[in-house]
Parts: structure tokens; C-alpha cells; sequence
């Protein structure tokens, strides 16, 4: 009887949980007064052993989000004495030469997605903008949906990228690296 009619009981999907955390701030620091050169300050007494301890609350509601640092760790210039009175001090070294991905001229010709059929017969044209991550051997490891005017326009870019697509990696003086690039797509109707 399920199988035969599915719309007899409707599927209402699940709610999200959400959970609370109550906080609850510390108390006020205590107030301190003004330092006077002229008066001698007491010693503050120590803390007993058997004061409790305050925690301090921790948030489990945020949120954190980390951009990766494109360049790599330089550590620090150091500046040695040789006891003579003079310093020695390393020159700076150069920052990274940086090149992001560029479009392989050997596989242009097929960069362009075909047109969807069910937009061609609609006759839209449209725009899509997708950002690729293009690994060390110049192909589209993951694709971002950045805007488009259609999800078959989409699709379409999706599938070409994925399988088609190919770039000259980004490097890093010399080095390929894995690097994103944006793309933008126009899809226009020729008669």
C-alpha cells in the first residue's frame, strides 16, 4: 500500500537541532586604585588554598573560518655578534615569484560547455561564474558555484570542467603548486 500511494502519508523531513549554550559572564574585575609614588602599597595577600577556582566560560557557538596564507613561512632575519663589534646580518631574501594558472593552449578549443538543450530550445542565454582548484598536474580537482543564471547552465560548466578542462599549473618560483583560479562563461545563442 506504501509503494502504491506514496502521497498518503506526506514526508516531512526532520528539523535541525539547535542547541543553547547558556552563558553567564564573569563577575567584574575589582578596581584597583591609582598608584601614589608617595605611599607605600601593601602587599596583597596570597590566595587561600581552599578559594575556589573561577572557569572562565567558553563559547561552543562560534565560528571560525581561516584563509590559507598563499605565502610560505619566512622565518625571522637573526643578527649575530662575531665579538669584534661588528654585526653580521643576513640580506633579506626576495618574496616568492607567484604565477596563478593559466588556460593550456592545447585544450582551448573545448574549454566552451555545449548549451543545454532545455535552455537552447527555451532560447535563454545566460552567464555562469565558477572558481576551479587547479591541482599540480593542471587539472580541475574541485569546482565552487560562484553565480549562474540557470542550474542547467551550471551543470554544463561543471561537467566540461571536470572532464575536459586543462590549465598550466600555478608556481611558486619555479615550483608547481595547487592554486584556484576564477572563471567566467557566457553562453550566447548563434543563429
Amino acid at each position: 500500500m506504501f509503494f502504491a500511494a506514496p502521497h498518503v502519508l506526506p514526508f516531512v523531513p526532520d528539523k535541525p537541532l539547535v542547541t543553547y549554550v547558556p552563558y553567564t559572564p564573569p563577575p567584574p574585575p575589582e578596581p584597583v586604585p591609582p598608584a601614589d609614588p608617595l605611599i607605600r602599597q601593601q602587599p596583597r595577600p596570597a590566595p587561600r588554598p581552599d578559594a575556589p577556582i573561577p572557569q572562565v566560560p567558553t563559547r561552543t557557538d562560534a565560528r571560525f573560518e581561516v584563509a590559507p596564507d598563499p605565502l610560505p613561512y619566512t622565518p625571522p632575519i637573526e643578527v649575530e655578534g662575531t665579538g669584534t663589534g661588528t654585526v653580521v646580518v643576513d640580506p633579506p631574501k626576495a618574496a616568492p615569484v607567484f604565477v596563478q594558472p593559466g588556460i593550456d593552449p592545447r585544450y582551448a578549443a573545448v574549454f566552451q560547455p555545449s548549451y543545454p538543450s532545455e535552455e537552447r530550445r527555451a532560447e535563454r542565454e545566460g552567464r555562469v561564474v565558477v572558481r576551479v582548484f587547479v591541482g599540480t598536474d593542471g587539472r580541475v580537482k574541485q569546482v565552487e558555484r560562484v553565480s549562474a543564471t540557470t542550474d542547467a547552465f551550471y551543470r554544463a560548466t561543471l561537467d566540461r570542467a571536470l572532464s575536459k578542462w586543462r590549465f598550466k599549473p600555478a608556481t611558486r618560483d619555479g615550483v608547481p603548486v595547487e592554486a584556484w583560479r576564477s572563471i567566467a562563461l557566457t553562453f550566447v545563442l548563434q543563429n
